[in-house]
């Protein structure tokens, strides 16, 4: 799967010139905490994130007065705050490699680049919500998890066997084991009993770790 796939769009963007107050009243409206900022025709010069402008907003400890303040927050721009050296990735990226990207920079989201235009954004919620798809966190049925040895046709015999008993798998996944030798796969089986799912694939499997 690529970031094309699960990237939002069209973008919300800004100018530099836009105000604080602007950027903070678009972020609210659109539910977005990155706002990339763009020139007038459309290239993309550097991303603010709601967290840098509420840390510029004035305060209500400041000494100005109220008048004073919404002056001040309208002469403001965002280009004073904006990021200029900006992570990006394109939209063939894969996603685990976008999310690698995110993890390893310390980011939440990157611009996704189609040459120089820009044509969509990809978050960690995006991310999040991939991984809820792959975890059948909404799908019905038994949710188990076991080791399995990190051997060829080790996946194939668990599945075989679970399709044997009637079995249908809404999700799969394998993950790190306790050791470089095991693996813990992951499953959402819809159809048949946890009891009669736990017998099924026990002769196949290190243990069953979890079964719910």
């Amino acid at each position: 799967m690529f970031v094309k796939q699960r990237m939002s769009h069209p973008v919300i963007t800004a100018f530099p010139d836009t105000s604080l107050k602007e950027a903070l009243d678009i972020m609210q409206k659109e539910q977005i905490r990155r706002l990339p900022i763009v020139d007038r025709q459309g290239k993309m010069l550097g991303i603010v994130s709601e967290r840098v402008l509420l840390k510029a907003y004035p305060s209500n400890a400041t000494t100005l007065d109220v008048w004073e303040i919404k002056d001040k927050i309208r002469e403001i721009k965002i280009e004073e705050f904006m990021t200029r050296e900006v992570t990006t990735v394109s939209e063939d990226t894969p996603l685990e490699e976008a999310a690698r990207m995110m993890i390893d920079q310390d980011i939440s989201g990157m611009p996704v680049m189609d040459g120089d235009k820009l044509v969509g954004f990809i978050t960690v919620e995006d991310i999040f919500k991939l991984f809820l798809e792959v975890l059948g966190a909404r799908e019905p049925g038994v949710r188990i998890s076991a080791l399995i040895p990190r051997s060829p046709g080790a996946v194939y015999k668990v599945t075989k066997a679970i399709f044997e008993s009637g079995g249908d798998i809404r999700a799969l996944g394998i993950f790190q084991g306790t050791s470089t030798d095991t693996g813990e796969i992951f499953f959402k089986v819809d159809g048949v009993e946890k009891e009669k799912l736990i017998q099924s694939i026990s002769s196949h499997v290190e243990t069953v770790v979890d079964a719910r």
